[in-house]
């Protein structure tokens, strides 16, 4: 279930987003944030039922690489150069335990004037893989992508341009995602991350 929350328009800077991927890489492939209160989202999430989990295949069906994930999808951004953000059904669910962890990170490392345009939980699943890609949609020329992983392990590798990190709980990260990426859990234990992606100087949520 999804209604449009809103609409962005990134119109001036079509030409400037079509030709950002490797200007707006970031120098550090994994740029640690530091450590957030993570556990009111992680408890949240915790309670979360199968049928949440299945409920919507939205990445799944658009992306090859996250076959082996399921979500659960709070806010989504679609299209370019207007971009429309969606609230799903984890926004109702989650929202008050997530938007909370969200603005706290963006005061302490962002403009305050800016937009949440995706976020959602991501599981990948035990044994499983993420091949190796990068994220192409415009947006992510122009915005920050922070993963807050919630569960977790030291087997866990994610890889960005050939660099191996093993991201802990608890702490907030962002992520190169423009670059190539991949990641890998071969333990018998799900990984579950809640990402965001924040676009500064934009519409607030």
């Amino acid at each position: 279930m999804r209604a449009r929350a809103r609409l962005l328009s990134y119109s001036g800077q079509v030409d400037v987003a079509a030709n950002a991927r490797n200007a707006m890489k970031l120098a550090e492939k994994l740029k640690v944030l530091g450590p957030v209160n993570h556990l009111p989202l992680k408890t949240a999430m915790l309670a979360a039922t199968k049928d949440e989990w299945l409920e919507e295949q939205l990445r799944q069906k658009s992306f090859d690489v996250h076959a082996k994930t399921h979500s659960i999808i709070l806010l989504f951004a679609e299209g370019w150069p207007d971009v429309q953000i969606s609230r799903h059904s984890g926004w109702n669910r989650y929202s008050a335990q997530a938007l909370p962890l969200m603005q706290d990170i963006i005061r302490r490392h962002y403009s305050r004037q800016g937009s949440i345009i995706r976020a959602m939980f991501a599981k990948l699943l035990a044994g499983k893989s993420i091949d190796e890609h990068f994220d192409d949609h415009p947006t992510f020329t122009i915005g920050h992508r922070i993963h807050v992983p919630l569960v977790t392990n030291e087997q866990v590798r994610f890889v960005i341009d050939g660099e191996d990190y093993n991201l802990k709980e608890g702490i907030a990260y962002e992520v190169s995602n423009l670059d190539f990426h991949y990641v890998a859990n071969p333990s018998e234990e799900d990984r579950v991350h809640f990402i965001f992606d924040y676009v500064e100087d934009g519409a607030a949520v």
